[in-house]
C-alpha cells in the first residue's frame, strides 16, 4: 500500500462550500488532473520499462525505495510552504518513478490480462467516484473519522496477515481496500474541489501550482492503492 497522509495535501477536512466558482474550479482541477495523469504515466512507463528488461528489485532495494517514498511524502507535507513549484513538481515525479520501480514486479506476478482488467476497473471506479465527489451535495467530510479508522484498520490487518499468511484474510483485506479507496476518492475529490474555489488561487499562480501538485498526489495515491487492491482481488498470480 502506498503512503498517504490526510493532512499533507490540503489541511484539515473542509466543509462543503456549494456552489463553487465554475470557471476557477475547472481551471484548478484541470491542473490537478493534469499532474495526476503525468504521474500515472511516469509510473506506467518506469514499471513497463523495468519489467521488459526482466528487472526484479531485491528486498534491500524495495526497502530503500519505500523509505525514499515515505521521505518524499513527509517532506512535501512539511516543506511545501518553502518549496518552489518546480521542486514540488520534481518531487512528485520522483515519487511516481519510484512507484514504477516497485510496481514493475506485477508484470512478473500477474498475467497481462489481469493487469489490464484491474486497470480498467480502477479507471471506471475512479472516474465514477470523481463525478460523485464533484456533484454530490452531501458533505463527505463528516465521514472523515471513519475513513481514517478504515485506513488504520487496513494497515494493521496487512501487517498482521504478513505473519499469518491467510488467503482468506488477504481476500477480505483486498475487498476492504477497494471499498475504502473507492470512498476516499469521492471524499478527496470533494475537499480538493472545495479548496480549489478559494479566491487566493486566482491571485497567486505559484500557490495554485503547488496546491495542484499536492492535490494530484492525493488523487494519485487513491488511484494507485485502488488499482493495487483491485489487482490483488481479481489478479490470480502466474503459476
Amino acid at each position: 500500500m502506498n503512503f498517504r497522509n490526510d493532512s499533507m495535501v490540503i489541511g484539515a477536512p473542509q466543509k462543503a462550500k456549494m456552489p463553487l466558482d465554475g470557471v476557477q474550479l475547472n481551471a484548478v482541477m484541470r491542473n490537478v488532473y493534469g499532474w495526476m495523469t503525468m504521474g500515472l504515466g511516469i509510473t506506467a512507463f518506469v514499471s513497463i520499462l523495468l519489467s521488459a528488461t526482466g528487472f526484479y528489485p531485491s528486498q534491500m532495494m524495495f526497502f530503500i525505495v519505500i523509505i525514499a517514498q515515505l521521505g518524499i511524502v513527509l517532506g512535501l507535507s512539511a516543506m511545501m510552504p518553502k518549496l518552489s513549484p518546480t521542486n514540488a513538481g520534481l518531487l512528485f515525479f520522483t515519487y511516481s518513478a519510484l512507484t514504477g520501480v516497485t510496481f514493475s514486479i506485477i508484470f512478473l506476478i500477474y498475467p497481462i490480462g489481469s493487469i489490464a482488467a484491474a486497470f480498467l476497473s480502477t479507471a471506471g471506479v475512479f472516474g465514477a467516484m470523481t463525478l460523485v465527489g464533484l456533484t454530490t451535495k452531501t458533505d463527505l467530510s463528516q465521514y472523515s473519522t471513519y475513513f481514517m479508522m478504515g485506513l488504520i484498520g487496513l494497515f494493521i490487518a496487512i501487517i498482521v496477515n504478513m505473519f499469518l499468511g491467510s488467503a482468506f484474510i488477504d481476500y477480505v483485506i483486498s475487498i476492504a481496500g477497494v471499498l475504502i479507496f473507492t470512498a476516499l476518492t469521492a471524499y478527496d475529490t470533494q475537499r480538493i474541489a472545495n479548496m480549489a474555489a478559494d479566491p487566493r488561487f486566482q491571485l497567486n499562480p505559484d500557490e495554485t501550482l503547488k496546491f495542484s501538485v499536492m492535490a494530484a498526489l492525493t488523487l494519485y495515491l487513491d488511484f494507485i492503492n485502488l488499482f493495487w487492491f483491485m489487482l490483488r482481488l481479481f489478479g490470480g498470480g502466474r503459476d
